[in-house]
């Protein structure tokens, strides 16, 4: 008798993010087929079975925060992952598609050709389904007439920057582009942070020679984030187009955020493990060592202020969880973290560290096994809301009938898995460390499944998964960020402004 299925995936709790129960999963085709009653298909007959033993089953995770392949915001290097090491590592967490930036250059005039190269760079690379931000470094005429086609080319997000002098845009930049981006269904990530202020801090510092990389966290202070990040809730209201702030550290940050949530603004935001597990005090190590977990924004003063991000995941604030993976290998001067050391600067300079860390194989683990977030919430965060929000639901951050990808991470049942320290040689990045070493695991995918293939089996072999079986993903307009009016923004005859 012929097979009536690809996969079953039995004796699992299924979780999504509106429901837990025990249910069997059947695949064909690579598409979730059938989502059933556990043992409602016990007479199936399948080319494979997995026996979930009770673990939870869940979608595979959607990283929406990936930096791959790009060049340091200052000083030399470059990013440690390409597209084939930074997907091999994802899939080996549990994420199954990833978002990574499309970088355009502020001597760029075009959007297009950036988009381009980025395809060049990923094709036949990934081990997993892929999408781009395109990453807007100059607002030009042309590159703003170009948003309809990168709508047309599957791309519906891009992001903006606040700081940094190769990058940053003044307000009205951001205003152009806010209202092109309202016009064409694009969701706008907004880095906010106030550059002018972090450039006068980190010159207050250096003329009291600080230059260690415990000085990192003083020279981006927490006012420089709350004030950006006003700033741009303020501009988004003015042009009511939806924004997601990007990596929020800071809780005066998220509670701006939150009031704007409350009155009805379209704003989202997003935070990072980094901002859950890590403080000062891991800037502050001996000699170089706190370079390692040098990221902008820094990790903030101390747990109390973690406990407040991790608060504001559980009530709602903060829309997706992602990794902003951006790793730089530590022990290397020629493209890594010690390129800031030189003649010059023979203990190195803080401000030349290239920032970023590696994030995108520990996320999901890290945040499951600290048991602080409600199972239907983790899969909100990790999953479901990356997708709504960039456009890939169902298809992807779902368990939804004739919907959605086959794309399943399946966990370990309680006490199954004894908890054990993450060590970085345990993990499948291009980087000699990782920034959460030492920490407690009491999670890790048993399985990961994308389009029906097992690509990760914990105990029978590790990564299964080939480079090149990844796809790029073309996008739709966010079923989550939408504009409060209808109406394009306009002019009004007697010269105020409004909706028509």
């Amino acid at each position: 008798m012929a097979t009536e299925f690809d996969l079953l995936v039995v004796n699992g709790i299924v979780v999504t993010d509106t429901e837990i129960g025990e249910y069997d999963i059947a695949v064909k085709d690579e598409k979730i087929t059938k989502v059933v009653r556990r043992g409602e298909l016990k007479d199936a007959k399948a080319t494979r079975t997995i026996d979930a033993e009770g673990g939870y089953v869940m979608p595979g995770g959607v990283d929406g925060h990936v930096h791959l392949q790009e060049p340091p915001l200052f000083g030399k290097g470059s990013s440690a992952d390409n597209f084939e090491t930074g997907s091999r590592s994802a899939i080996c967490g549990g994420t199954t598609t990833m978002v990574p930036f499309a970088p355009q250059k502020k001597s760029e005039d075009t959007l297009l050709d950036t988009l381009y190269a980025t395809h060049e760079r990923a094709k036949d690379n990934c081990y997993i389904d892929y999408s781009f931000h395109l990453l807007v470094g100059n607002p030009s005429e042309r590159a703003l007439s170009e948003f309809k086609t990168l709508r047309e080319e599957g791309v519906s997000s891009l992001k903006i920057y606040m700081t940094y002098e190769a990058l940053k845009l003044n307000d009205g930049q951001i205003l152009d582009i806010l209202l092109e981006a309202r016009k064409n269904q694009i969701t706008t990530m907004i880095h906010a942070e106030n550059g002018e202020l972090i450039d006068w801090m980190t010159k207050q510092l250096e003329k009291r020679k600080m230059f260690a990389p415990k000085f990192h966290g003083p020279s981006h202070p927490p006012m420089a984030e709350i004030e950006a990040t006003h700033r741009a809730i303020c501009l988004s209201e003015f042009m009511d187009s939806p924004i997601l702030i990007v990596h929020v550290s800071t809780p005066a940050a998220a509670a701006y955020i939150k009031s704007a949530q409350d009155r009805g603004v379209p704003i989202y935001a997003e935070t990072c493990p980094q901002y859950l597990f890590l403080t000062k005090n891991d800037l502050n190590k001996p000699g170089f060592e706190g370079a390692k977990c040098v990221c902008s924004p820094p990790p903030r003063e101390s747990e109390a202020d973690c406990d407040i991000i991790w608060d504001g995941l559980a009530n709602g604030t903060f829309t997706i969880l992602s990794s902003d993976h951006c790793p730089f290998r530590y022990d290397d001067n020629v493209t890594g973290k010690k390129t800031c050391i030189n003649d010059e600067y023979p203990l190195g300079h803080f401000k030349y560290i290239p920032n970023g860390i590696a994030g995108i194989e520990t996320r999901l683990s890290l945040a499951l096994g600290e048991d602080r977030l409600d199972l239907k919430k983790f899969v909100e965060l990790t999953s479901t809301n990356p997708a709504k929000l960039y456009g890939l639901y169902p298809l992807k951050g779902g368990l939804v009938e004739g919907k959605s990808d086959a794309d399943i991470n399946i966990w370990y049942p309680p006490g199954k898995l004894q908890p054990y320290e993450l060590k970085n040689e345990l993990l499948h990045h291009n980087v000699d460390y990782t920034p959460f070493e030492r920490r407690t695991l009491k999670q890790w995918p048993r399985y990961t499944i994308l389009r029906g293939q097992v690509v990760w089996d914990k105990e029978n072999g590790g990564l299964l998964g080939k480079k090149g079986y990844g796809k790029f993903i073309k996008r739709d307009a966010s079923s989550l960020a939408k504009p409060r009016f209808k109406g394009e923004w306009d002019i009004l005859p007697d010269g105020s402004f409004g909706f028509a």
